[in-house]
């Protein structure tokens, strides 16, 4: 700074006024929270300066593996403390807290309409919990020599699909607790499942880089989407069941992107969202009451989640989530909120502020 100075103060009047304009320039446009950031590729983005921001109850005390949305008001999530927490994210509470695993949580998934959920973890087991009911869980399903990596419940709730790193899915009957299909695939490390609505189908994606639909009625595998380049970590379907969305891992911009599907007759690749710089570790449909045309949201390693336009592969919006570390999950919240799940802060609430059109900004952190 002191170099500067100097060289400023023997700077012809002409070097000194634009530099004063620049500077003056960019102090405006951080004062308003907005800047232009060169990419290495040469893309030029907008991003957004973090504001000031609630700061509620920590959810947990460690990295958080995964959140989802219990209902409009209430999350459920897990991670590395071995504790699964229901949290009241727009009153900043903790609504309960339920133990009983013995190792990190991996998944997280809620039964539609109903204040129960499943949590998959490291130790192998699978936990059925109520928010109203005991602490304790109310369900266990054990069945896997691995940790598990995929959780779904059917639309109806009767049956829970799990996956694992051992290459088997597992189907569960959830009254009894008894697993009724057992298939094992090859080198089929699974990464998630998602219950297709309305249908009998399960969606499931894999390290092996394919991208398998399961048939639940007798667990054979019903279609397999062209294989990949890179691990797919994570997959989501939209609402009316008709698309879908796989994530890839990768680093430096190879890979690193996510790719929406047809889930109807044609099966086919319709469009892909490329621009992150690191594993893409989730995915989710936005509300159509958000935008004008179909949006879609991404999370990724690279502490940065993105706005995409479903149709084009526009990239609408990045946040860049500082300090936060990777981002390991994401779900929408009510129809303006997106809860992101990180590695070093917690839970971030975004929310989509249409003020200067499609922007998000993080209103707090837990």
């Amino acid at each position: 700074m002191l170099l500067l100075r100097c060289h400023l103060k023997r700077a012809p009047p002409q070097v000194l006024c634009r530099f004063c304009a620049v500077m003056g320039k960019l102090q405006s446009k951080l004062k308003h929270g907005t800047y232009k950031y060169s990419r290495p590729d040469g893309i030029i983005e907008d991003r957004i300066q973090s504001k000031a921001f609630q700061e509620y109850t920590p959810a947990h005390v460690d990295t958080v593996s995964v959140v989802a949305a219990l209902n409009s008001d209430v999350c459920v999530s897990g991670g590395k403390d071995k504790t699964v927490v229901a949290y009241n994210w727009k009153t900043g509470n903790v609504v309960k807290r339920f133990r009983g695993h013995e190792r990190e949580i991996t998944k997280i998934a809620c039964v539609h309409k109903s204040n129960q959920f499943f949590s998959a973890s490291r130790d192998r087991m699978v936990m059925m919990w109520d928010l109203h009911g005991s602490s304790q869980p109310r369900q266990q399903f054990s069945g896997h020599a691995m940790v598990v990596t995929g959780l779904a419940v059917s639309p109806d709730s009767s049956q829970l699909c799990t996956g694992s790193r051992d290459n088997t899915l597992l189907l569960w009957d959830v009254g009894t607790g008894q697993c009724v299909e057992r298939a094992s695939v090859s080198r089929n490390l699974v990464t998630h499942l998602c219950w297709v609505p309305r249908e009998p189908y399960i969606l499931q994606t894999s390290e092996d880089k394919t991208i398998r639909l399961w048939d639940s009625r007798g667990l054979q595998v019903a279609h397999i989407f062209p294989t990949k380049q890179h691990i797919q970590t994570y997959c989501e379907v939209s609402e009316d069941g008709h698309k879908c969305i796989s994530c890839s891992n990768g680093f430096g911009g190879e890979g690193c992107e996510a790719t929406l599907w047809d889930l109807r007759q044609t099966r086919t690749r319709i469009c892909e969202y490329k621009g992150h710089f690191q594993t893409v570790a989730s995915g989710v449909f936005l509300p159509r009451a958000l935008a004008l045309m179909p949006v879609i949201a991404t999370s990724s390693h690279d502490s940065k989640v993105k706005i995409w336009n479903q149709d084009t592969g526009a990239c609408l919006f990045t946040l860049s989530l500082d300090g936060s570390g990777p981002l390991t999950s994401l779900a929408v919240g009510d129809t303006i909120s997106l809860l992101c799940a990180s590695f070093r802060r917690g839970i971030h609430l975004l929310r989509v502020d249409h003020s200067r059109g499609l922007e998000l900004r993080e209103v707090a952190a837990f």
